[in-house]
Order: structure tokens, then C-alpha cells, then sequence
């Protein structure tokens, strides 16, 4: 650190240099985002509290957050590639100026709302960003952390955002997380749990027919997790079908056997065993199988 007056000059000089860097760098991403289809936009932290419902948060005190971990903004999402890059030449003396400071005399703590393991600046977006220019790899900062239990992982994007505010309207409607606190039925793809709420419903409509009685809806909840969902992951879990497909997850794998089942029957499997087996002897990529990826063959006869 360089912290005596003779140095500004240089402080001045090395911050341009870093400021162009880092410009040419935001340019880079942008461009590689339009051939690669893959946004180069950090999250928008307005948008993840909208989904996920985000009202109650807690104040965690000072602590090192590592950069890769901060993915999006409040207010300035759109300012920065998602690397914490300056895409405006608007902002050029503002950046300077903060990289000046940060090299003579270092950086005051900035301030991040924390989602799960995902943070989001509140106030310090140069300072994050001139510290990825600099290559640091934690910044400090205040933390506020909010309470959900669809928390986002430290590479949380778009989708999984997507998939998470899903996963917030299911435990509001199944309250599965109260009943069954232990679950953790995970996808990797959008859409999902509004199929696991269709086969809920359904396997409510089957214990009515067999009881003959109107059955509450939690109690089907709870039915559906015990007797249907548990037993069906413990049977891939045994079968080792994941080792293959180790980007997927036990909830992917039950809902791509649920919208095959008649597929799978019309083959001669009638049992989860069997298009677990199936599964894991495929030579199919599943990424192309689970892209269509729950009825009666689980309703019925979940072994």
C-alpha cells in the first residue's frame, strides 16, 4: 500500500491504466454473453426479494466476503457485467477515484445483503468492482442476511433465481418444509415444482377414491413425501444412477421417470427399480431426457 503524498501521482496513473483494463475486459464479456446466450448481467436484488418473497433480514456484522460470491446489486445491477465490470464511460473518474483511494490508503467496508451463500451490494458497487480489477479475492463487509429457506448457492444466476422463487410458492402452498422439515427436493431446470403440486393433487384424488372420504390436503402433502417421493430417492440413491449424472439431482431424475412412465411401460417397466436401472444403462445424454422431465406408476407402485 502506498500511503504518503509523493505516491498520489503514481496512485493516479495506475488507476487509469486499471480503469482500461477493466473497460476493454466489460467489453469482452458483453460480446462473449451475445455468442455464448449466457447473460452477462449481475442479478437484480429487487427482483430476487420480489421472488423469493425476501422481508425479514438480520444484521451479521462485519465480515470477509469472497468476491466470486457477490452476484448482483441493488439499484446498479445493470452498471456492471456480472464480474463487477464498468460498462458505462460515465463512470470513469468515480472508478479512478476509488481505485486511487484503495491503492494509497486501501478500502472501507462495503455493504451486502446475503441470500443463502449469494451476496448483493447495497452501497460499495466500485469498490467491488475495483477489487476485482486489482485481483482481490475477499472484500470486507457489513451483512444483512435474509431469511428464506430457498436460499441461492455462491453461483447463483437467472435460472436458478427462477427455480428458487418456484420453490418459495411450493412450501407456501405444501407447507412441506414445516412438515417435513429433513426434505430437500432440489431441480436443476424451471418448472418443476408446480408438476410435483399436479402429483400431490392427484395422489390426494387416489387416497379419496380408496378411503372414500375427503382427505385434507397436508395430510395428502405428507403422504405423497412419505410414501411416494422418500422411498422413490432412496431407490436411486441405491441404484447409483447419480454417479452418471452427477449435475443432476434425485428430484430430476424422479420427475423425468414420472413423465416417461408410459414410455417406460410400453418397454416393459413397470417399477421404479427398473427405470432407475434403465436410466443409469442409457446411452441417451440426459440432459436430453430430463429437458421433458410425475403419475401412475408412482401412485400405485412406488418400489
Amino acid at each position: 500500500m502506498l500511503d504518503n503524498d509523493t505516491n498520489k501521482g503514481y496512485a493516479v496513473v495506475q488507476a487509469g491504466k486499471d480503469w482500461d483494463r477493466a473497460r476493454q475486459s466489460a467489453l469482452v464479456d458483453d460480446i462473449l454473453g451475445v455468442f455464448t446466450r449466457r447473460s452477462a448481467d449481475l442479478l437484480s436484488f429487487e427482483d430476487v426479494q420480489s421472488r423469493l418473497r425476501l422481508t425479514q433480514k438480520n444484521y451479521r456484522g462485519i465480515q470477509d466476503v469472497e468476491l466470486d460470491r457477490i452476484r448482483g446489486s441493488v439499484g446498479r445491477y445493470q452498471d456492471f457485467t456480472r464480474e463487477f465490470l464498468p460498462r458505462n464511460d460515465s463512470m470513469r473518474q468515480r472508478w479512478q477515484r476509488v481505485d486511487a483511494i484503495a491503492i494509497t490508503r486501501g478500502m472501507d467496508p462495503i455493504e451486502v445483503y446475503q441470500v443463502g451463500e449469494t451476496y448483493f451490494v447495497l452501497d460499495g458497487n466500485h469498490r467491488v468492482s475495483v477489487a476485482h480489477q486489482s485481483g482481490m479475492e475477499t472484500v470486507q463487509a457489513h451483512v444483512w442476511e435474509y431469511v428464506t429457506p430457498a436460499g441461492l448457492s455462491p453461483e447463483a444466476d437467472l435460472d436458478e433465481v427462477l427455480i428458487k422463487a418456484e420453490y418459495t410458492d411450493f412450501l407456501n402452498k405444501t407447507k412441506l418444509n414445516e412438515l417435513r422439515p429433513e426434505q430437500e427436493i432440489v431441480f436443476t431446470t424451471p418448472g418443476r415444482y408446480r408438476e410435483i403440486e399436479c402429483q400431490i393433487a392427484m395422489y390426494q384424488q387416489v387416497l379419496e377414491q380408496i378411503d372414500q372420504e375427503p382427505i385434507d390436503y397436508f395430510d395428502a402433502v405428507t403422504a405423497w413425501y412419505d410414501m411416494i417421493y422418500t422411498p422413490s430417492v432412496q431407490i436411486i440413491e441405491e441404484r447409483g444412477v447419480l454417479k452418471r449424472y452427477s449435475n443432476r439431482t434425485e428430484a430430476d431424475l424422479f420427475i423425468w421417470v414420472w413423465e416417461h412412465h408410459e414410455e417406460l411401460r410400453d418397454r416393459g417397466i413397470k417399477s421404479l427399480a427398473q427405470a432407475a436401472d434403465e436410466v443409469k444403462a442409457s446411452k441417451q445424454p440426459f440432459l436430453t431426457q430430463v429437458w421433458e422431465g410425475i403419475t401412475s406408476l408412482f401412485q400405485r407402485n412406488p418400489e
